[in-house]
């Protein structure tokens, strides 16, 4: 399998860190600027929108990091990253959708402004706005962990606590003021306990 995207995307270490927890071999190609540009005949005619990651499996390509992670996940061992339970199986699915369509787009601005210091987002209010939706998203989390816990599909650790911990591996690193949220927080904390969740939660790549 090979792996085309850049380490510093959250969306591609979703996918390293999926295949590192299945002790999968496989091969990692730069792309995605500023590295090398994805839209190019060569890569757009593996994903056409021009983005990172895109995994290659044998001649079958697949883009959108939630559906790699699910197609990784079945190609585990039964019930190693996503439980056979369909209850269970449902919890996942919902908070990779959850993390796509709600966390991820609250923290726009506030990354934006203040991790990537990009130029033309330096409006306060803007900046407050941002950290306020966040916010309100972990909340949601929180309360989640704390009834249901340790991981987000229950007793057994997920490709959900992938997606869900590398977001919350940016709240961690962001430089400002947080709100305390202590489930969150050990939950945190247990992904990082993990070899691959170490290594893919680096304070390098927030």
């Amino acid at each position: 399998m090979r792996v085309l995207g850049r380490v510093t995307s959250i969306n591609v270490r979703k996918v390293l860190w999926a295949l590192d927890e299945m002790g999968a071999v496989y091969d990692r190609e730069d792309w995605g600027l500023p590295l090398r540009d994805p839209k190019v005949p060569e890569f757009l005619a593996l994903n056409p929108n021009g983005q990172v990651p895109v995994l290659v499996d044998g001649d079958f390509a697949l883009w959108e990091s939630n559906a790699i992670l699910v197609y990784l996940a079945d190609k585990a061992a039964p019930g190693q990253l996503l439980p056979t339970d369909l209850q269970q199986k449902g919890r996942v699915l919902q908070w990779l959708g959850w993390q796509a369509a709600e966390l991820n787009p609250a923290w726009g601005y506030a990354v934006m402004a203040l991790q990537r210091k990009t130029p033309g987002y330096d409006d306060p209010q803007a900046i407050a706005a941002s950290l306020e939706r966040w916010t309100a998203r972990l909340d949601i989390l929180e309360a989640e962990l704390g009834r249901n816990g340790p991981f987000l599909g229950g007793s057994v650790f997920s490709i959900a606590d992938i997606a869900i911990g590398l977001s919350t591996h940016r709240w961690m690193c962001l430089p400002a003021d947080r709100k305390s949220l202590p489930a969150v927080e050990a939950h945190y904390q247990r992904l990082l306990e993990r070899p691959a969740g170490a290594r893919w939660m680096s304070p390098a790549t927030p």
